[in-house]
Protein backbone atom coordinates (compact mmCIF):
# COMPACT_ATOMS: atom_id res chain seq x y z
CA UNK A 1 0.00 0.00 0.00
CA UNK A 2 1.42 3.39 -1.00
CA UNK A 3 0.71 6.76 0.65
CA UNK A 4 -2.00 7.73 -1.81
CA UNK A 5 -3.83 4.43 -1.44
CA UNK A 6 -3.69 4.60 2.36
CA UNK A 7 -4.81 8.24 2.38
CA UNK A 8 -7.78 7.43 0.14
CA UNK A 9 -8.72 4.44 2.26
CA UNK A 10 -8.59 6.45 5.48
CA UNK A 11 -10.59 9.34 4.04
CA UNK A 12 -13.30 6.96 2.88
CA UNK A 13 -13.54 5.27 6.28
CA UNK A 14 -15.68 6.45 9.19
CA UNK A 15 -12.62 7.05 11.35
CA UNK A 16 -11.30 10.55 12.02
CA UNK A 17 -8.52 9.44 14.34
CA UNK A 18 -5.73 6.90 13.96
CA UNK A 19 -3.69 5.25 16.68
CA UNK A 20 0.10 5.43 16.16
CA UNK A 21 2.80 3.89 18.35
CA UNK A 22 6.51 3.26 18.85
CA UNK A 23 8.27 1.02 21.37
CA UNK A 24 10.48 2.20 24.18
CA UNK A 25 13.69 0.42 25.22
CA UNK A 26 11.70 -2.20 27.15
CA UNK A 27 9.45 -2.99 24.20
CA UNK A 28 6.43 -1.26 25.72
CA UNK A 29 4.22 0.38 23.11
CA UNK A 30 3.98 4.15 23.55
CA UNK A 31 1.59 6.03 21.33
CA UNK A 32 -1.33 8.35 20.83
CA UNK A 33 -4.36 9.15 18.72
CA UNK A 34 -3.66 11.34 15.73
CA UNK A 35 -6.30 13.25 13.78
CA UNK A 36 -6.76 12.11 10.20
CA UNK A 37 -5.50 15.38 8.71
CA UNK A 38 -2.43 15.37 10.96
CA UNK A 39 -1.70 11.78 10.02
CA UNK A 40 -1.92 12.51 6.30
CA UNK A 41 0.67 15.25 6.82
CA UNK A 42 2.82 12.86 8.90
CA UNK A 43 2.76 10.29 6.09
CA UNK A 44 4.49 12.83 3.89
CA UNK A 45 6.75 14.65 6.31
CA UNK A 46 7.08 12.56 9.44
CA UNK A 47 6.18 13.94 12.84
CA UNK A 48 7.78 14.83 16.15
CA UNK A 49 7.67 12.33 19.00
CA UNK A 50 9.05 13.24 22.42
CA UNK A 51 12.55 11.81 22.92
CA UNK A 52 11.64 10.84 26.49
CA UNK A 53 10.32 7.58 25.00
CA UNK A 54 13.96 6.43 25.05
CA UNK A 55 14.80 8.39 28.19
CA UNK A 56 12.63 6.74 30.80
CA UNK A 57 11.97 3.26 32.12
CA UNK A 58 8.75 1.25 31.96
CA UNK A 59 7.44 3.13 35.02
CA UNK A 60 8.13 6.58 33.50
CA UNK A 61 11.15 7.31 35.71
CA UNK A 62 13.71 9.36 33.78
CA UNK A 63 17.15 7.81 33.41
CA UNK A 64 19.91 9.88 35.03
CA UNK A 65 22.82 7.99 33.46
CA UNK A 66 22.29 8.14 29.67
CA UNK A 67 24.07 10.42 27.21
CA UNK A 68 21.76 10.36 24.18
CA UNK A 69 18.59 11.30 26.06
CA UNK A 70 18.23 13.07 29.40
CA UNK A 71 17.52 16.31 31.21
CA UNK A 72 20.72 17.72 29.70
CA UNK A 73 19.16 17.37 26.21
CA UNK A 74 15.91 19.11 27.12
CA UNK A 75 13.74 16.20 25.92
CA UNK A 76 12.99 17.67 22.52
CA UNK A 77 11.26 15.75 19.75
CA UNK A 78 12.82 13.07 17.59
CA UNK A 79 11.73 12.78 13.95
CA UNK A 80 9.45 9.77 13.61
CA UNK A 81 8.42 8.09 10.37
CA UNK A 82 5.27 6.01 9.94
CA UNK A 83 5.64 2.61 8.30
CA UNK A 84 2.81 2.07 5.81
CA UNK A 85 3.45 -1.68 5.79
CA UNK A 86 2.48 -1.83 9.45
CA UNK A 87 -1.07 -0.58 8.80
CA UNK A 88 -3.78 -2.51 10.62
CA UNK A 89 -7.28 -2.09 12.01
CA UNK A 90 -7.94 -2.89 15.66
CA UNK A 91 -10.97 -5.22 15.71
CA UNK A 92 -11.67 -4.81 19.43
CA UNK A 93 -11.75 -1.00 19.00
CA UNK A 94 -14.37 -0.85 16.24
CA UNK A 95 -11.75 -1.12 13.52
CA UNK A 96 -9.68 1.88 14.62
CA UNK A 97 -6.77 2.29 12.15
CA UNK A 98 -3.29 1.67 13.56
CA UNK A 99 0.26 2.36 12.37
CA UNK A 100 3.71 1.73 13.81
CA UNK A 101 6.50 4.29 13.57
CA UNK A 102 10.23 4.31 14.13
CA UNK A 103 13.05 6.82 14.17
CA UNK A 104 14.88 5.86 11.01
CA UNK A 105 14.61 9.18 9.18
CA UNK A 106 17.78 10.67 7.74
CA UNK A 107 16.96 13.73 9.82
CA UNK A 108 17.21 11.80 13.09
CA UNK A 109 20.59 11.80 14.80
CA UNK A 110 19.38 9.28 17.34
CA UNK A 111 18.09 6.39 15.25
CA UNK A 112 20.84 4.13 16.62
CA UNK A 113 18.99 3.88 19.94
CA UNK A 114 15.58 3.14 18.35
CA UNK A 115 14.88 -0.62 18.71
CA UNK A 116 12.94 -0.95 15.47
CA UNK A 117 15.56 1.03 13.55
CA UNK A 118 18.31 -1.14 15.06
CA UNK A 119 16.57 -4.21 13.67
CA UNK A 120 16.20 -2.55 10.26
CA UNK A 121 19.96 -1.92 10.23
CA UNK A 122 20.62 -5.63 10.78
CA UNK A 123 18.08 -6.51 8.08
CA UNK A 124 19.84 -4.20 5.61
CA UNK A 125 23.10 -5.98 6.36
CA UNK A 126 21.52 -9.39 5.80
CA UNK A 127 20.01 -8.28 2.50
CA UNK A 128 23.39 -6.89 1.45
CA UNK A 129 24.74 -10.40 2.03
CA UNK A 130 21.90 -11.75 -0.18
CA UNK A 131 19.89 -13.22 2.70
CA UNK A 132 16.19 -12.83 3.54
CA UNK A 133 15.70 -13.57 7.28
CA UNK A 134 12.46 -15.40 8.09
CA UNK A 135 11.52 -15.37 11.77
CA UNK A 136 8.73 -16.05 14.21
CA UNK A 137 8.30 -15.81 17.97
CA UNK A 138 6.31 -17.87 20.43
CA UNK A 139 5.21 -16.65 23.85
CA UNK A 140 4.18 -18.17 27.15
CA UNK A 141 2.26 -16.04 29.63
CA UNK A 142 0.10 -16.17 32.75
CA UNK A 143 -3.60 -15.22 32.82
CA UNK A 144 -5.22 -14.06 36.04
CA UNK A 145 -8.85 -13.40 36.99
CA UNK A 146 -8.00 -9.88 38.07
CA UNK A 147 -8.20 -6.25 37.03
CA UNK A 148 -5.54 -3.58 37.24
CA UNK A 149 -7.34 -2.17 40.29
CA UNK A 150 -7.73 -5.50 42.08
CA UNK A 151 -4.04 -6.29 41.60
CA UNK A 152 -3.08 -2.88 42.93
CA UNK A 153 -5.42 -3.36 45.88
CA UNK A 154 -3.77 -6.62 46.90
CA UNK A 155 -0.26 -5.28 46.23
CA UNK A 156 0.15 -7.83 43.43
CA UNK A 157 0.13 -10.66 45.99
CA UNK A 158 -1.60 -14.02 45.39
CA UNK A 159 -3.37 -13.20 42.11
CA UNK A 160 -6.14 -15.63 41.17
CA UNK A 161 -5.12 -17.78 38.20
CA UNK A 162 -7.53 -18.17 35.30
CA UNK A 163 -7.35 -21.97 35.66
CA UNK A 164 -6.14 -24.17 38.53
CA UNK A 165 -3.40 -26.78 38.59
CA UNK A 166 -0.76 -28.08 36.22
CA UNK A 167 -2.53 -28.97 32.98
CA UNK A 168 -0.53 -28.43 29.79
CA UNK A 169 -2.20 -28.97 26.41
CA UNK A 170 -5.56 -29.13 28.17
CA UNK A 171 -8.60 -29.20 25.91
CA UNK A 172 -10.76 -29.06 29.04
CA UNK A 173 -9.25 -25.82 30.36
CA UNK A 174 -9.53 -24.14 26.96
CA UNK A 175 -13.16 -25.22 26.70
CA UNK A 176 -13.88 -23.81 30.16
CA UNK A 177 -12.67 -20.42 28.90
CA UNK A 178 -13.76 -20.77 25.28
CA UNK A 179 -15.01 -17.21 24.86
CA UNK A 180 -11.61 -15.80 25.81
CA UNK A 181 -9.54 -18.22 23.75
CA UNK A 182 -11.74 -18.10 20.63
CA UNK A 183 -11.80 -14.30 20.73
CA UNK A 184 -8.04 -14.18 21.27
CA UNK A 185 -7.29 -16.41 18.28
CA UNK A 186 -9.79 -14.78 15.92
CA UNK A 187 -9.22 -11.13 16.79
CA UNK A 188 -5.45 -11.42 16.67
CA UNK A 189 -5.74 -12.83 13.16
CA UNK A 190 -8.04 -9.96 12.19
CA UNK A 191 -5.37 -7.64 13.65
CA UNK A 192 -2.74 -9.06 11.32
CA UNK A 193 -1.10 -11.24 13.97
CA UNK A 194 -2.04 -14.77 12.83
CA UNK A 195 -1.32 -17.61 15.23
CA UNK A 196 0.03 -20.99 14.25
CA UNK A 197 -1.15 -22.54 17.50
CA UNK A 198 -2.61 -21.73 20.92
CA UNK A 199 -2.69 -24.05 23.93
CA UNK A 200 -2.45 -24.20 27.70
CA UNK A 201 1.00 -24.71 29.19
CA UNK A 202 1.92 -26.39 32.44
CA UNK A 203 1.05 -24.11 35.34
CA UNK A 204 -2.07 -22.37 36.63
CA UNK A 205 -3.47 -20.04 33.96
CA UNK A 206 -0.45 -20.42 31.66
CA UNK A 207 -0.96 -20.20 27.90
CA UNK A 208 1.39 -20.52 24.94
CA UNK A 209 0.95 -19.13 21.43
CA UNK A 210 3.12 -19.52 18.35
CA UNK A 211 2.88 -16.69 15.83
CA UNK A 212 3.04 -17.61 12.14
CA UNK A 213 6.44 -16.99 10.57
CA UNK A 214 7.16 -14.15 8.14
CA UNK A 215 9.98 -11.86 7.11
CA UNK A 216 11.82 -10.65 10.19
CA UNK A 217 10.51 -7.06 10.45
CA UNK A 218 6.93 -8.23 10.13
CA UNK A 219 7.69 -10.98 12.65
CA UNK A 220 8.97 -8.43 15.16
CA UNK A 221 5.98 -6.15 14.56
CA UNK A 222 3.66 -9.11 15.11
CA UNK A 223 5.45 -10.05 18.32
CA UNK A 224 5.21 -6.52 19.75
CA UNK A 225 1.56 -6.23 18.76
CA UNK A 226 0.81 -9.72 20.06
CA UNK A 227 1.81 -8.80 23.60
CA UNK A 228 -0.25 -5.63 23.59
CA UNK A 229 -3.14 -7.30 21.77
CA UNK A 230 -3.33 -10.15 24.27
CA UNK A 231 -3.38 -7.72 27.18
CA UNK A 232 -6.10 -5.56 25.63
CA UNK A 233 -8.32 -8.51 24.63
CA UNK A 234 -7.80 -10.13 28.04
CA UNK A 235 -8.98 -6.99 29.85
CA UNK A 236 -12.28 -7.20 27.98
CA UNK A 237 -12.72 -10.65 29.51
CA UNK A 238 -11.80 -9.47 33.03
CA UNK A 239 -8.42 -11.16 32.72
CA UNK A 240 -4.95 -9.70 33.28
CA UNK A 241 -2.24 -11.21 31.07
CA UNK A 242 1.32 -11.18 32.42
CA UNK A 243 4.45 -11.67 30.31
CA UNK A 244 6.75 -11.44 33.32
CA UNK A 245 9.54 -13.99 32.82
CA UNK A 246 9.22 -15.72 36.19
CA UNK A 247 6.07 -15.44 38.30
CA UNK A 248 7.18 -17.78 41.08
CA UNK A 249 10.09 -20.09 41.85
CA UNK A 250 7.55 -22.90 42.21
CA UNK A 251 6.74 -22.91 38.48
CA UNK A 252 8.61 -22.75 35.16
CA UNK A 253 9.12 -19.31 33.64
CA UNK A 254 7.65 -17.76 30.51
CA UNK A 255 9.68 -18.20 27.35
CA UNK A 256 9.61 -16.02 24.25
CA UNK A 257 11.54 -18.36 21.96
CA UNK A 258 12.56 -17.07 18.52
CA UNK A 259 12.61 -19.34 15.45
CA UNK A 260 14.87 -18.21 12.64
CA UNK A 261 16.16 -19.14 9.21
CA UNK A 262 17.86 -17.43 6.26
CA UNK A 263 16.38 -17.69 2.78
CA UNK A 264 17.45 -16.44 -0.65
CA UNK A 265 16.19 -12.95 -1.52
CA UNK A 266 13.27 -14.38 -3.54
CA UNK A 267 12.28 -16.44 -0.46
CA UNK A 268 12.20 -19.61 -2.50
CA UNK A 269 15.04 -21.54 -0.84
CA UNK A 270 15.86 -22.08 2.82
CA UNK A 271 19.62 -21.56 2.97
CA UNK A 272 19.87 -23.35 6.32
CA UNK A 273 18.98 -26.67 4.70
CA UNK A 274 21.35 -28.99 2.90
CA UNK A 275 19.79 -32.30 1.92
CA UNK A 276 23.21 -33.72 1.02
CA UNK A 277 24.58 -33.38 4.57
CA UNK A 278 23.89 -36.12 7.09
CA UNK A 279 22.21 -33.77 9.55
CA UNK A 280 20.48 -31.47 7.03
CA UNK A 281 22.54 -28.45 8.12
CA UNK A 282 24.15 -26.25 5.49
CA UNK A 283 27.52 -24.58 6.03
CA UNK A 284 25.69 -21.23 6.28
CA UNK A 285 23.56 -22.62 9.10
CA UNK A 286 26.64 -23.94 10.91
CA UNK A 287 28.42 -20.56 10.64
CA UNK A 288 25.26 -18.77 11.80
CA UNK A 289 24.88 -21.12 14.76
CA UNK A 290 28.54 -20.72 15.71
CA UNK A 291 28.13 -16.94 15.63
CA UNK A 292 25.14 -17.08 17.95
CA UNK A 293 27.00 -19.25 20.42
CA UNK A 294 30.05 -16.96 20.31
CA UNK A 295 28.06 -13.75 20.78
CA UNK A 296 25.38 -14.91 23.22
CA UNK A 297 27.14 -14.09 26.52
CA UNK A 298 28.28 -10.74 25.08
CA UNK A 299 24.74 -9.53 24.29
CA UNK A 300 22.63 -11.46 26.80
CA UNK A 301 20.68 -8.40 28.09
CA UNK A 302 18.99 -8.16 24.67
CA UNK A 303 17.51 -11.62 25.36
CA UNK A 304 17.15 -11.29 29.14
CA UNK A 305 16.55 -7.57 29.82
CA UNK A 306 15.10 -7.46 33.34
CA UNK A 307 16.05 -8.41 36.89
CA UNK A 308 13.38 -11.07 36.74
CA UNK A 309 14.71 -12.57 33.48
CA UNK A 310 17.52 -14.30 35.36
CA UNK A 311 15.12 -15.97 37.81
CA UNK A 312 13.83 -17.87 34.77
CA UNK A 313 17.30 -19.00 33.59
CA UNK A 314 17.76 -21.76 36.16
CA UNK A 315 18.44 -25.46 35.87
CA UNK A 316 15.57 -27.85 35.33
CA UNK A 317 12.94 -25.18 34.59
CA UNK A 318 12.75 -25.45 30.77
CA UNK A 319 15.09 -22.49 30.27
CA UNK A 320 18.78 -22.87 29.33
CA UNK A 321 21.75 -21.96 31.51
CA UNK A 322 24.66 -23.21 29.38
CA UNK A 323 26.22 -22.26 26.04
CA UNK A 324 24.99 -25.33 24.20
CA UNK A 325 23.20 -26.43 21.08
CA UNK A 326 21.53 -29.70 20.16
CA UNK A 327 19.27 -31.44 17.69
CA UNK A 328 15.68 -31.06 18.88
CA UNK A 329 16.98 -30.68 22.44
CA UNK A 330 14.95 -28.39 24.69
CA UNK A 331 17.60 -28.28 27.42
CA UNK A 332 20.03 -26.37 25.17
CA UNK A 333 20.33 -22.65 24.48
CA UNK A 334 19.94 -23.23 20.74
CA UNK A 335 17.69 -25.99 19.41
CA UNK A 336 18.36 -27.12 15.84
CA UNK A 337 15.48 -28.50 13.79
CA UNK A 338 16.08 -29.96 10.31
CA UNK A 339 12.97 -32.01 9.47
CA UNK A 340 12.34 -30.63 5.97
CA UNK A 341 13.69 -27.99 3.60
CA UNK A 342 10.88 -25.60 4.48
CA UNK A 343 10.97 -25.97 8.26
CA UNK A 344 14.71 -26.20 8.97
CA UNK A 345 15.47 -23.55 11.56
CA UNK A 346 17.16 -22.58 14.82
CA UNK A 347 15.09 -22.00 17.95
CA UNK A 348 16.71 -19.54 20.36
CA UNK A 349 15.48 -20.75 23.74
CA UNK A 350 17.25 -18.22 25.98
CA UNK A 351 14.73 -15.55 25.00
CA UNK A 352 12.08 -14.81 27.64
CA UNK A 353 8.59 -13.43 27.17
CA UNK A 354 9.69 -10.14 28.79
CA UNK A 355 11.92 -9.08 25.88
CA UNK A 356 11.65 -6.23 23.44
CA UNK A 357 11.12 -8.33 20.26
CA UNK A 358 12.92 -5.79 18.05
CA UNK A 359 16.07 -6.02 20.16
CA UNK A 360 15.90 -9.79 20.61
CA UNK A 361 15.47 -10.42 16.88
CA UNK A 362 18.19 -7.90 16.03
CA UNK A 363 20.48 -9.75 18.42
CA UNK A 364 19.63 -13.13 16.88
CA UNK A 365 20.22 -11.93 13.33
CA UNK A 366 23.32 -9.82 13.97
CA UNK A 367 25.07 -12.56 15.94
CA UNK A 368 24.26 -15.15 13.28
CA UNK A 369 25.58 -12.91 10.51
CA UNK A 370 28.70 -12.36 12.62
CA UNK A 371 29.35 -16.09 12.43
CA UNK A 372 28.94 -16.10 8.64
CA UNK A 373 31.10 -13.00 8.14
CA UNK A 374 33.89 -14.40 10.29
CA UNK A 375 33.49 -17.92 8.91
CA UNK A 376 33.22 -19.31 12.42
CA UNK A 377 33.43 -23.08 12.63
CA UNK A 378 30.86 -25.00 14.61
CA UNK A 379 33.50 -26.72 16.71
CA UNK A 380 31.24 -27.17 19.72
CA UNK A 381 29.67 -30.65 19.48
CA UNK A 382 25.91 -31.05 19.68
CA UNK A 383 24.63 -31.84 23.16
CA UNK A 384 22.68 -35.04 23.51
CA UNK A 385 20.90 -35.52 26.78
CA UNK A 386 20.88 -32.97 29.60
CA UNK A 387 22.21 -29.60 28.42
CA UNK A 388 22.29 -28.28 31.99
CA UNK A 389 25.15 -30.67 32.73
CA UNK A 390 27.26 -29.70 29.70
CA UNK A 391 29.63 -27.00 30.96
CA UNK A 392 32.23 -27.44 28.18
CA UNK A 393 31.56 -24.06 26.59
CA UNK A 394 30.65 -22.15 29.73
CA UNK A 395 27.48 -20.81 31.32
CA UNK A 396 25.41 -17.67 30.90
CA UNK A 397 25.92 -14.61 33.14
CA UNK A 398 23.82 -15.09 36.26
CA UNK A 399 22.21 -11.66 36.74
CA UNK A 400 21.42 -8.45 34.89
CA UNK A 401 24.34 -6.45 36.33
CA UNK A 402 26.90 -9.09 35.38
CA UNK A 403 25.40 -9.43 31.89
CA UNK A 404 25.21 -5.66 31.35
CA UNK A 405 28.81 -5.09 32.46
CA UNK A 406 29.94 -7.78 30.05
CA UNK A 407 28.00 -6.25 27.17
CA UNK A 408 29.12 -2.70 27.96
CA UNK A 409 32.78 -3.60 27.51
CA UNK A 410 32.27 -6.08 24.68
CA UNK A 411 34.03 -5.36 21.39
CA UNK A 412 31.67 -7.85 19.73
CA UNK A 413 28.59 -5.97 20.94
CA UNK A 414 30.03 -2.69 19.63
CA UNK A 415 30.88 -4.31 16.30
CA UNK A 416 27.33 -5.62 15.98
CA UNK A 417 25.35 -2.56 17.10
CA UNK A 418 27.66 0.43 17.44
CA UNK A 419 29.05 2.16 20.49
CA UNK A 420 26.14 4.60 20.83
CA UNK A 421 23.48 1.89 21.14
CA UNK A 422 25.57 -0.35 23.38
CA UNK A 423 26.31 2.50 25.77
CA UNK A 424 22.70 3.69 25.90
CA UNK A 425 21.13 0.26 26.24
CA UNK A 426 23.52 -1.01 28.91
CA UNK A 427 23.03 2.21 30.87
CA UNK A 428 19.28 1.54 30.87
CA UNK A 429 19.95 -1.98 32.20
CA UNK A 430 22.26 -0.58 34.88
CA UNK A 431 19.43 1.78 35.81
CA UNK A 432 17.11 -1.20 36.18
CA UNK A 433 19.61 -2.85 38.54
CA UNK A 434 19.93 0.39 40.50
CA UNK A 435 16.15 0.57 41.01
CA UNK A 436 16.06 -3.04 42.19
CA UNK A 437 19.01 -2.56 44.54
CA UNK A 438 17.30 0.39 46.24
CA UNK A 439 14.09 -1.54 46.92
CA UNK A 440 13.36 -3.33 50.19
CA UNK A 441 11.80 -6.65 49.17
CA UNK A 442 9.27 -8.93 50.88
CA UNK A 443 12.02 -11.54 51.14
CA UNK A 444 14.19 -9.17 53.20
CA UNK A 445 11.33 -8.20 55.50
CA UNK A 446 10.36 -11.82 56.17
CA UNK A 447 13.97 -12.85 56.73
CA UNK A 448 15.31 -9.96 58.80
CA UNK A 449 12.40 -8.07 60.41
CA UNK A 450 12.20 -10.11 63.61
CA UNK A 451 14.92 -12.76 63.67
CA UNK A 452 18.04 -10.78 62.93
Amino acid sequence: MDKQELTTRLKESKHRKIKVAVTDMDGVLRGKFMHLEKLISALENGFGFCSVVFGWDMCDLAYDNTKMVGWHMGYGDFDAQLDLNSFRSIPWEEGTPFLLADFSSDKSENLSICPRSLLKNSIAKAEGMKYAPMFSQEFEWFNFKETSSSLEGKNFQAPLALTPGMFGYSILRMSENKDFFHTLFDQLEAFGVPLEGLHTETGPGVTEAAIQYSDILEAADRAVLFKTGVKEIAKKHNVVASFMAKQTNKLPGNGGHIHQSLWDLKKKKNLFYDGASKDGMSLIMQNYLAGQLRCLPEILPMFAPTINSYKRLVEGAWAPTTLTWGYDNRTCALRVLTPTQKSTRIEHRVVGSDVNPYLAMAACLASGLYGIEHNLKLDIPATSGNGYENLMNGVLPSNLLEASNKMKTSNIAIELFGETFVDHFTCTREWEWKQFSAAVTDWEIKRYFEII
